[in-house]
């Protein structure tokens, strides 16, 4: 194992889950639902936490691994989450609850995010969390940007692609959409951007106040 390999693996170890989301992991795992690493959703908890987030959105509820993330750093956020599983999400509803978040504060849509996410207002988001169906990334960050307040903040995890986003010789499709995204982003003058290498990779969008 390179160094670098070492530094991943120790920004995963050195996170020390609660209870709630070790269960909730378990459970991704046994179902074969895609979670966030636990670099990755240490990075969520502490951007909820820094933006002072109280309405976030995710697509991709999975069986609510992400989620719990969000409401360690922000214990008072309501969240509305997308997902087509609605058995998972009943699981995902559960393990909020158990981790304290209150009823009225877990909405959970099940329907398919190209359907939803036209329907929710403009500038009304602290975050979105863009989690499901890679294939349809780029149209979801347009719905994203539309629907976050400006400061706000979008993410989308996966976003080096199982280590093919960094390979020029990988030209699938997935892997082409987040260069493409990942570039356009950075060249954007309506927003500021980065990406971190943690875990699987996390792209991080801020949208800029517009211009007086």
């Amino acid at each position: 194992m390179s160094r670098k390999e070492s530094s991943w693996k120790y920004a995963d170890d050195v996170v020390v889950d609660r209870p709630g989301v070790v269960a909730a992991r378990a459970h991704s795992i046994e179902l074969g639902v895609r979670a966030v690493s636990p670099a990755i959703g240490s990075q969520l908890a502490v951007i909820a936490a820094a933006t002072g987030a109280t309405s976030i959105v995710e697509v991709g509820t999975g069986v609510g691994v992400s989620a719990l993330y969000f409401l360690d750093g922000s214990p008072e956020a309501t969240i509305t989450s997308i997902d087509t599983e609605a058995e998972h999400q009943q699981i995902a509803r559960a393990a909020l609850l158990e981790a304290g978040a209150a009823p009225n504060r877990i909405r959970l849509i099940t329907g398919k995010a190209a359907d939803v996410l036209p329907r929710l207002n403009d500038d009304a988001y602290d975050l979105v969390l863009l989690d499901a169906d890679p294939a349809s990334i780029i149209d979801y960050v347009e719905h994203a940007l539309r629907i976050v307040r400006s400061g706000g903040v979008v993410l989308i995890p996966h976003a080096l692609w199982e280590d093919r986003v960094a390979d020029p010789a990988s030209r699938g499709d997935i892997e082409s959409d987040f260069r493409m995204l990942a570039g356009e982003m950075a060249a954007s003058a309506v927003v500021v951007s980065a990406v971190s290498p943690a875990g699987d990779g996390l792209l991080q969008v801020v949208k800029r106040p517009p211009a007086q």
